[in-house]
């Protein structure tokens, strides 16, 4: 009999495929007593398993794939945990002192790490041990061998649905590579989860969060994910499949539709220009930008440049990555924000100190004015690259009034070193602030007078503004981007900025949610910012928009206090 059942949306789309389920090897681990003339033979198996996983994750970390950066985050922490002595190095000495079976000595050592992990305040430290279960995942199914290949297609020309508990980076990557892979689902997860996160980049269809799929599920079972509305239904009758079908071919067309967007001017029904910029993580995301046409890089995140590394990167390397980017932009422009480290966020060597709560710590611009040294380097490294390029300074996270001007006085200091140095440098790189903060959406004043351009940051606006850890999934539900106070905090940033002729973006996820772009139009925004993947949507809703129409309606719209009135009035735009 069919059935559906409900989880979290987190990638669009619409899949329909048989059910790949995905082995938990960690339910399946016996202990059994090693005779000892056959110690060391186990030992080796267990190296031979840890050798065999890394060449894995170093296969995944130079596979050309559209989430690259992603990828090559997650993949390079896992290889740092399972070179943690505290795992392997501990489970030889089990098999050794109890003589017992490798994959037995490994959850051993599993469980004490994940304990030491649950008792760390940090929440996103605390978060690692699911990296922890992950790698001891993989290590487990080379020991009890499990295949990882998905099955040949099997009939009606079907693709792949991976049911799974639980989905590491290194694995969601893995299964696409298959090409037959049309979706994900897994028992937990939220919208942050390693499989929400490359699922999204990687334009798979996914839900998680379904709390028993994996033992509800039988393998070869015909699935169907709405990605859309987070439900999927196993064993459709044809009715629900054919209509299912033909949905999934009308997305198909609109998606090649929106490829002949590329070209076209970004402007409203009524003539309003607006600009569509892609956020971008590291240099070799601009294949990307550069295929759907953005006219600019309005957010370069240079924390990743930073992550997942023993040393920090010197001026030489950071002045190679700025300047390939604004080479490549060849004069549109790009926005590079400072270092944006702390919270969620982590450095491996010399990274915020423990915090009882680093939301709301140290962290983005705080961190950076605390080491000043480190900020130097990087404002060297920006200017020098500004002569290639229309490069854009931003400082996160601010505040305060003196936060903003010690970052001037450290550009000042940064320029009179380079100067001294003969360097050459655009003296006159713009610099903004981001709004991510209530109290800075409500004290612009101070802003408006001291930097040129401004964006909004909806991401941690909302989180701060609500009071909500967008990635704990317990709360993950309140996280709501159509809050009254969150939108009068967007409209207010966004009218201000335009009275005293500072330019506004946002780059926020809400910027590449195709559902709020006539809202945003509706408050006065020119300029978007998004993963290059959201541009051509975002740009479709664009050119249908009356710019001038939406004006008003929002404007009464912005005034409502009942949310689902406001949602309402959201949809009707």
């Amino acid at each position: 009999m069919p059935f559906t059942l409900h989880g979290l949306p987190v990638s669009q789309g619409i899949a329909i495929g048989h059910a790949h389920l995905v082995s938990h090897a960690l339910l399946e681990v016996n202990q059994y007593v090693i005779a000892p003339r056959h110690v060391e033979a186990e030992i080796t198996r267990l190296d031979e398993a840890v050798a065999q996983v890394h060449a894995e994750l170093r296969t995944l970390r130079a596979t050309p794939t559209s989430a690259q950066s992603e990828v090559a985050a997650f993949v390079d922490l896992h290889t740092m945990l399972l070179d943690d002595p505290m795992l392997t190095v501990a489970a030889r000495s089990l098999i050794r002192e109890r003589r017992c079976n490798a994959e037995w000595a490994l959850v051993q050592q599993m469980e004490q790490i994940v304990e030491q992990f649950e008792a760390i305040d940090d929440p996103y430290l605390r978060e690692r041990k699911a990296d922890v279960v992950q790698v001891v995942e993989r290590l487990l199914k080379v020991l009890l061998g499990h295949p990882g290949s998905v099955s040949p297609r099997r009939k009606e020309d079907l693709g792949t649905i991976v049911v799974a508990h639980d989905l590491s980076p290194a694995d969601t990557i893995h299964f696409k590579d298959n090409r037959q892979v049309a979706g994900f689902v897994t028992d937990v997860g939220g919208a942050t989860s390693h499989t929400a996160i490359v699922a999204r980049s990687l334009g798979i269809p996914a839900v998680v969060g379904l709390r028993h799929v994996r033992h509800t599920v039988r393998d070869d079972d015909i699935i169907i994910i709405d990605g859309a509305r987070g439900i999927i239904i196993v064993d459709p009758d044809e009715r629900v499949l054919d209509e299912y079908r033909l949905r999934k071919s009308e997305l198909e067309l609109e998606r090649s539709k929106l490829k002949r967007l590329r070209s076209n001017r970004s402007a409203t029904f009524d003539g309003e220009l607006i600009s569509l910029q892609a956020n971008i993580e590291l240099p070799r995301d601009l294949p990307q930008v550069r295929d759907v046409e953005a006219e600019g890089i309005g957010l370069f995140r240079t924390e990743f440049l930073f992550m997942n590394r023993d040393e920090l990167p010197d001026e030489d390397e950071q002045f190679e990555a700025y300047r390939t980017v604004a080479k490549a932009m060849t004069g549109k422009p790009v926005t590079i924000r400072t270092l944006d480290i702390g919270a969620d966020k982590a450095l491996k060597s010399g990274g915020p100190r423990m915090e009882t709560n680093p939301a709301l710590g140290l962290r983005a611009i705080r961190y950076c004015l605390a080491e000043p040294q480190m900020f130097q380097t990087q404002l060297r490294a920006l200017l020098r690259a500004s002569q290639y390029g229309k490069i854009r300074i931003l400082l996160p996270m601010i505040s305060h009034a003196h936060e903003v001007d010690a970052a001037l006085h450290a550009i000042a200091l940064a320029k009179a070193s380079l100067r001294a140095d003969k360097v050459k440098f655009d003296d006159s790189v713009p610099v903004g602030g981001m709004i991510e903060i209530p109290a800075a959406a409500l004290s612009l004043g101070m802003f408006v007078k001291r930097l040129q351009f401004l964006s909004i940051g909806t991401n941690d606006l909302i989180q701060y503004t609500l009071a909500i850890d967008r990635t704990d999934e317990a709360v993950a539900h309140l996280y709501d981007p159509l809050h009254p106070a969150i939108l009068r905090l967007i409209h207010q940033t966004i009218q201000v900025g335009a009275r005293n002729e500072i330019p506004v973006s946002v780059c926020g996820e809400m910027a590449g949610d195709a559902r709020f772009t006539r809202l945003l139009l509706g408050m006065g925004l020119h300029q978007f910012s998004m993963h290059p993947s959201q541009i051509l949507e975002v740009k479709q809703e664009v050119l249908r928009a009356d710019y001038a129409d939406l004006s008003a309606k929002v404007a009464r719209l912005i005034k409502l206090d009942e949310p689902e009135r406001l949602r309402e009035a959201v949809e009707r735009l």
